[in-house]
């Protein structure tokens, strides 16, 4: 394809500005896969610059600017909004930019055609398990980005019928396009990851895995309390690994951890690099995930394409993502989380057979996929706008 007939797009990247979560990781494997298919002009905003380079390390100072204006500028949401409108609206009109693709819900004023991302409604399905600022703003921002796109992607199915049942969105304006594990989540041998376990003080195929930002949503502490339940044997030879940045609203998730971090049994790493949590999913027994809402579901699907085999809630996306391949639970249902944990353990036909179905599961998923059916909504939004 020539340079000449690429599509001009620009793509808020701010979320690769700081340690990579969800949406993060999103935007990256997005940018990266619209880059490989020949077919997109990408552009990238990062908060207050244009760049057509896609960066692959946070910036972890600007943490701390945020924090800082936080404490010292009256209003800092609204004062960065409009300073990065102003530097948004310039570097846009100045590199011709012919579409804008918001994948992080709020979008910037755009008088071309916009695209944005609406990866879930968590802060109307569960304001309780968010910071009520964010909640706030939320509920102001949201619905009038959702006026001025031409298009909505979803992550899921589930998501897109809820996009349209809440606001009322025309069906043909919402499509699901579902996200895909990163080519660094594979089966791995004992040999392979044998660096990382013994950094960590663990043993390949011993231990049991939970990632994920530790926030109300992803239901934690049922893990926590059905874990601490188990008998002291099972604790000792599979302790609880957990990864992710710690959230909010976790004071009484922590006071449940304590005492078992003191013995040793539950371990929380906070974030880690790529190469070793892959090494961490495919050297765990099992990844548990009864998170009671998801736009997505990424972890589980990294740990299946890791030949790890997941337990996961019934809830919203998740029956989506891991198929038959994973055992699902209902999240509030402590009983059969201790089964599942203990069939997985116990049971190495089972456990084999969910290892294999897993891997499978993960390859009906692709971020090539993802980045030709997106382009696919670019240039039926742009061919729309012109007649």
């Amino acid at each position: 394809m020539s340079e000449d007939s690429r599509l001009r797009i620009g793509l808020n990247a701010s979320a690769l500005l700081f340690p990579l979560t969800g949406i993060g990781q999103y935007t990256k494997n997005l940018a990266e896969a619209l880059v490989a298919t020949g077919e997109v002009d990408l552009h990238l905003f990062y908060m207050t610059a244009w760049s057509s380079e896609i960066r692959t390390k946070p910036l972890r100072r600007i943490t701390k600017l945020k924090e800082f204006i936080k404490k010292v500028v009256p209003h800092p949401y609204a004062v960065s909004r409009f300073i990065q409108q102003v530097k948004f609206t310039q570097g846009a009109r100045a590199r011709g930019i012919a579409l804008y693709h918001e994948p992080n819900f709020l979008s910037h004023e755009f008088s071309n055609p916009i695209v944005i991302s609406a990866h879930d409604l968590s802060w109307i399905r569960f304001p309780e398990t968010h910071p009520p600022e964010r909640v706030a703003i939320m509920n102001r921002l949201f619905p009038r980005c959702l006026e001025r796109a031409d298009h909505v992607i979803t992550d899921a199915a589930f998501i897109r019928d809820e996009v349209i049942a809440e606001f009322g969105v025309s069906p043909d304006r919402v499509t699901s396009i579902p996200l895909a594990a990163r080519r660094i989540f594979r089966p791995r041998s004992a040999a392979e990851c044998a660096r990382v376990m013994s950094a960590r003080d663990l043993s390949y195929r011993r231990f049991i895995l939970c990632v994920g930002t530790l926030e109300p949503r992803k239901n934690l502490e049922l893990m926590i309390r059905t874990y601490a339940a188990m008998p002291a044997d099972f604790r000792r030879r599979f302790p609880l690994v957990l990864v992710g940045m710690k959230g909010w609203l976790t004071s009484s998730l922590e006071a449940v951890m304590q005492p078992l971090i003191s013995l040793g049994q539950v371990r929380p790493l906070g974030f880690t690099s790529d190469d070793d949590l892959a090494a961490l999913y495919a050297s765990a027994k099992m990844l548990v995930y009864p998170s009671i809402y998801e736009g997505f579901g990424l972890p589980p699907l990294e740990a299946m394409a890791s030949g790890t085999p997941v337990i996961v809630s019934t809830r919203s996306t998740l029956p989506e993502v891991v198929g038959s391949a994973g055992i699902q639970i209902d999240p509030s249902d402590e009983v059969a989380l201790r089964e599942a944990m203990l069939r997985l353990t116990d049971d190495p036909i089972l456990w084999e057979q969910q290892a294999k179905a897993s891997v499978v599961q993960a390859g009906r998923f692709s971020w090539e996929r993802c980045a030709q059916e997106t382009v696919a909504i670019y240039r039926h939004v742009l061919n729309r706008t012109k007649s």
